[in-house]
């Protein structure tokens, strides 16, 4: 069955003709180019210190390839932006689920984070200016970009923490602080950083104290100490890096917006960068049940006598496994029709929902893989160690799994405890009139 008749009767709607065949010709390409250019991109990028100044050839074929069949840059929803290839959220989720499936093909595509969030960022509200020196040639693919919120030294899942100084002195901005987890910055095509700090710490509104700015990555006092790994993982050539600014001048021009606007970008930029995780995170989940099957059904892999498959655990994973994958695409696509009706802040239920079910029913199924594998599902055998490793820290990023939690909670509380408290009232009042009425005793309450 192709891609296009997999959709989803929910979805179906929302989903153009032209949306269809690209959805057909996006699982085409990764299952057939991408998936298989995996050895040959590892094999390509070496080993030791070399990996972080090598630019695989074969990535540049793909990218190649990609443009020549219009997959390019697709996250670019059609009812926001003008620079994309003219999809919907919902479209585009499909899209990204069978990009997830692969390390390479959302890159290939030129839909791969964080440039997809910054490119939504100076898309929205980057000026004329700043748009042709860094949004064109990333539309383009010929740079990357970093984006820098995240601090060593603060608890950053509250971003009002944030302790970067980006001092005015005349006609130029000064920064002075350090960031890390600053994904992309080990890319020798790393260009430019989107980097969040404080411009106004003693603003009396704690949310208009931030800016965001835009910093070349070789200007002059920035230092990138090192690359952090993920489990064990250091992602050449992409990297997280820990990045120290001291006395690095930008022109005011750099600005994003406007002086104290920082928050109203960021949660710009992270509602459709969660919907993006959770999309791509979906073809990663079914990419590991995919792995099981292989597995459990691979007939030199006998136990006690019997194919793994024949033992009714395996066959309950399997079960549970296909209904948390489609369960989860089913809330991502709710929020991103929910998105498409009228934009991430509209959808922030719907988003935290998807950002914080996914990730944690993709770490479930892949756990599963590999103990269907045992000791080859650790190892560099499968997939699924790494895999496993880098949705683990979407759990993390872009606000961790409880601050969503807490803030869902809140606004749940808040909307509905007046109407629900009146409403099982009411029905209990109503209950005791209908059975006086009826000759009974009333009955006791709480």
């Amino acid at each position: 069955m192709s891609a296009s008749t997999r959709i989803p009767v929910i979805a179906q709607p929302f989903v153009s003709e032209r949306a269809k065949k690209t959805l057909d010709l996006v699982e085409e390409f990764v299952e057939k180019e991408c998936i298989p250019a995996e050895a040959v991109f590892s094999a390509q990028l070496g080993e030791g210190e070399k990996r972080w100044q090598t630019t695989p050839a074969v990535m540049e074929e793909l990218k190649a390839k990609a443009k020549k069949l219009g997959l390019w840059n697709m996250f670019l929803a059609k009812s926001h932006f003008k620079e994309g290839a003219g999809y919907s959220n919902v479209e585009y989720g499909l899209m990204a689920e069978i990009l997830g499936k692969s390390k390479v093909a959302s890159e290939a595509t030129n839909n791969a984070a964080p440039d997809t969030g910054n490119m939504e960022v100076l898309a929205k509200y980057g000026n004329e200016a700043q748009k042709k020196e860094w949004l064109a040639p990333l539309l383009e693919g010929k740079i990357r970009s970093a984006f820098l919120m995240t601090e060593p030294d603060v608890a950053s899942s509250d971003a009002t923490n944030i302790e970067l100084e980006i001092r005015r002195e005349g006609n130029e901005y000064v920064l002075n602080g350090s960031k890390w987890w600053s994904s992309g910055a080990g890319d020798p095509r790393c260009k430019v950083y989107l980097v969040m700090g404080k411009s106004d710490p003693k603003n009396t509104d704690t949310y208009r104290q931030q800016s965001v700015v835009l910093c070349p990555a070789d200007a002059p006092g920035v230092t990138v100490h090192r690359m952090l790994h993920v489990y064990g993982y250091d992602d050449a050539p992409h990297g997280h890096g820990h990045i120290t600014f001291k006395n690095v001048r930008l022109p005011l021009s750099s600005m994003v917006l406007g002086e104290g606007r920082g928050f109203e970008i960021i949660q710009g930029r992270l509602g459709p960068g969660r919907i993006h995780h959770a999309m791509r995170t979906i073809g990663a989940a079914e990419k590991a049940l995919e792995w099981m099957i292989a597995r459990v059904n691979d007939e030199r892999k006998k136990t006690f006598g019997k194919a793994l498959s024949s033992h009714g655990v395996i066959l309950e994973w399997i079960a549970k496994s296909r209904i948390e994958v489609d369960a989860a695409r089913l809330i991502v696509l709710n929020a991103a029709i929910k998105i498409d009706q009228g934009d991430a802040k509209a959808a922030l239920k719907e988003i935290a929902e998807a950002k914080v079910l996914v990730p944690q029913s993709a770490l479930a199924i892949i756990d599963r893989a590999v103990q269907a594998y045992g000791a080859a599902g650790v190892c560099q055998d499968t997939p699924l160690a790494y895999m496993w490793a880098g949705i683990r820290t979407l759990r993390i990023a872009d606000g961790p799994d409880e601050v969503h939690l807490q803030q869902m909670g809140r606004r749940e509380n808040e909307s509905r405890k007046k109407e629900v408290i009146a409403k099982l009232k009411w029905q209990q009042q109503e209950s005791d009139r209908l059975l006086i009425a009826s000759g009974f005793k009333a009955k006791s309450h709480l």
